[in-house]
């Protein structure tokens, strides 16, 4: 078969097979199927929600007793009479009042000004430092889950060592060394993968690998396609839709280590007060099912969610009632064995100048050193280039 025919074959079959794309985006590179023994303590699972575009945190957790943040936000500050209370100084956006029962069950850690040094304020190269956990001046292609997974595997028996949901970024499963694949449906995934026929491919070595592999993908997706009814209701949004999709991924016996789930949409330079407001909403309405769905399999005593994002955003507001890129931001840890209550340090605002940003008070990879030292028992020094202190927000 000569080269000319191979490339025709390649793309025949790359168009009998782009219907995948739709469902679920899957690197063969990123996707390898021999695994030795695990290291970690893969029974306890991960669930991630990317806030991607950069949420609000100022918005997010309200200092509603300090002037200097009605001083600096006078058309998009949250009303004192409207905040839901957590303590006598901050509280929380009325669209996030569902949380307030895992606040009240003492399972929601605020971690408040969450950051890095030398942050950067580009949407792509911030996430990729997040993505990656490495420092502000270093570049790194894989992420620091395929880091993990590659030095502490999960069980051979695992379908994947994590999914991607709502996104064909695999954000920190990027790179060689992860068994990971990007789901949209895992049973659309599954019916439309059988386009892909291996016979097609006899005498062909080129493409015989590719389907292989693509072979293989699909009985991993056949694994994760659950089956199980929820009696929780779901809500009807693009994140309920995905978390649906997170907790049916979970319900099977054939396991998974880690869940990323996106939400879209949080870059408001421009009437954030009402996007804000209903994207919050559709977070707090999806925390609260994942809890409930994951608690129906008895899996949230085994789970720790945490948000993140690739900023937050300036304390000032700016003439198009939205807020820029900003710095050090405000996120959630929260499970059946996370120690509630607020970590941190809430940013000074008294003193700003005009437009400026503030200093963070917990490293985002300290987060990070959490879920391996502490969640997963995987040695977060290798993983992370160095040494950073885990949280005390688990109890054992």
């Amino acid at each position: 078969m000569t080269a000319t025919t191979t490339a025709m074959s390649r793309r025949r079959f790359l168009q009998r097979t782009a219907a995948l794309a739709a469902a679920a985006s899957v690197s063969p590179v990123e996707f390898a199927f021999a695994s030795p023994a695990a290291a970690g303590r893969y029974d306890n699972l991960l669930v991630l929600i990317e806030l991607k575009g950069g949420n609000d945190g100022f918005n997010t957790l309200v200092p509603y007793t300090d002037g200097a943040y009605y001083a600096l936000r006078p058309k998009l500050a949250i009303a004192r009479d409207a905040v839901v209370q957590l303590t006598d100084r901050v509280g929380l956006h009325p669209s996030l009042a569902p949380l307030t029962a895992l606040w009240n069950d003492r399972q929601l850690a605020v971690l408040q000004g969450v950051g890095y040094p030398e942050p950067n304020l580009s949407h792509f190269r911030s996430i990729e430092i997040w993505d990656t956990a490495s420092k502000s001046s270093e570049y790194r292609q894989d992420g620091w889950l395929t880091r993990t997974f590659a030095g502490a595997p999960t069980p051979a028996a695992f379908a994947a060592d994590g999914v991607i949901i709502g996104s064909n970024d695999m954000g920190p499963l990027a790179g060689g060394g992860s068994r990971a694949i990007a789901l949209a449906d895992p049973g659309r995934f599954v019916r439309q993968s059988r386009l892909a026929h291996i016979e097609t491919a006899q005498g062909n070595s080129a493409l015989l690998h590719v389907l292989k592999t693509e072979s293989d993908i699909v009985r991993a997706a056949a694994k994760l396609a659950g089956t199980h009814e929820f009696r929780t209701t779901f809500p009807q949004s693009p994140l309920g839709n995905a978390i649906a999709t997170a907790c049916r991924v979970v319900a099977n016996h054939d396991n998974v280590a880690a869940v990323r789930v996106t939400h879209n949409g949080y870059d408001t330079h421009g009437g954030q007060a009402a996007t804000q407001a209903r994207l919050l909403r559709e977070l707090g309405q999806g925390i609260v099912a994942l809890r409930a769905a994951l608690s129906e399999i008895d899996r949230w005593e085994s789970a720790l969610v945490v948000t993140y994002a690739e900023f937050g955003r300036r304390p000032q507001e700016n003439a198009s009632a939205g807020t820029d890129h900003g710095t050090a931001n405000v996120h959630f840890a929260m499970g059946g064995r996370v120690v509630g209550g607020m970590y941190g340090e809430a940013p000074a605002l008294s003193g700003l100048a005009a437009n400026a940003n503030v200093m963070h008070a917990i490293d985002f990879r300290s987060v990070y050193a959490t879920v391996l030292d502490q969640w997963w028992n995987v040695d977060s020094r290798a993983v992370l280039g160095g040494r950073h202190t885990p949280l005390p927000i688990l109890r054992a």
